[in-house]
């Protein structure tokens, strides 16, 4: 077991800030720069320095953090094993998950749901990013497993198939646009567009799909980006731009008459998402317990 020290350490560490670990854990800021003075003077080293009003890990400090999120996963798989050695559903553990903004969206809170209702004593937290920052959280040791829309090369990351969904073009329903129905991909160049952030899985989706036309992003008339499904669904829904929404997210807003689908010719966009682990991880038992439920409940 962690001691509670490292325990404060690690949320010291992870905010990069004494005052919002102490909101966290229920701890005043004294006694966390207690418990910081003693593992500093256990270690010998110190572990942060000050920058303004903010502060840093030092290297030492990097190094005994890498080193306890290692020792948490090693701590989580035990406690996981242990607990299910007589009745697998009395498990016990954490899971830190990261999903892009359309799996933690539309498909994972149903799946979540479930699996809590299965396993009610497994603590699990979810981080709600787009595609690239998620990668990064699982490269950096900040989640256990993600989902994520595509694959990218890193050798480090291992990649499982989870599920597919198709990117639509969508209008509000008082747009010009959705008189006309079906586009030709020459059209689509003479509207003005909306698009989300650099890093999101839809956009990466639609760039390749458009290369496969011989379109790039620049060619499009872009007037606006916004970061997230939400937001992009609701300015077009107000709006009378054109847009690309996965399918999963505007059930309810095509149903209602809100936004409307514009079939473009000769282009669809399917994707496909993934779990990412790290190498080495896909053994842990957690893990492989919570992907085949997902999997089974898709």
């Amino acid at each position: 077991m962690l001691s509670t020290r490292h325990q404060i350490f690690m949320e010291v560490a992870s905010n990069l800030s004494f005052s919002k670990a102490g909101e966290v854990l229920f701890i005043s800021q004294p006694a966390i720069s207690k418990h910081m003075k003693a593992l500093e003077a256990h270690y010998k080293t110190t572990l942060f320095e000050r920058n303004g009003n903010s502060i840093l890990l030092t290297k030492g400090g990097l190094v005994l953090f890498n080193w306890l999120k290692e020792a948490k996963k090693i701590q989580n798989q035990l406690e996981y094993e242990l607990s299910t050695l007589m009745d697998e559903l009395k498990a016990k553990g954490q899971l830190k998950l990261g999903a892009s903004t359309t799996v933690a969206l539309y498909f994972i809170p149903k799946i979540l749901s479930a699996f809590h209702q299965k396993f009610p004593d497994i603590k699990i937290s979810l981080l709600n990013r787009n595609t690239d920052t998620i990668t990064k959280a699982l490269i950096e040791k900040d989640i256990d497993i993600g989902i994520v829309e595509g694959k990218k090369k890193n050798s480090s990351i291992l990649y499982q198939p989870f599920l597919t969904d198709e990117v639509v073009a969508v209008c509000s329903a008082k747009s010009p646009i959705a008189k006309k129905k079906v586009l030709t991909i020459q059209d689509m160049l003479q509207y003005p567009i909306v698009l989300r952030e650099q890093g999101s899985g839809t956009l990466t989706a639609l760039k390749y799909q458009l290369e496969k036309n011989s379109v790039k992003l620049s060619d499009l008339k872009v007037n606006v980006r916004l970061a997230g499904t939400e937001a992009l669904k609701n300015f077009l829904i107000e709006d009378t731009c054109l847009g690309f929404l996965p399918k999963g997210s505007i059930v309810k807003e095509l149903r209602d008459g809100l936004l409307v689908a514009i079939k473009i010719e000769k282009f669809q966009i399917i994707r496909d998402f993934f779990f990412i682990q790290h190498h080495g991880s896909e053994n842990n038992e957690l893990n492989k317990a919570f992907i085949r439920f997902c999997k089974n409940e898709v």
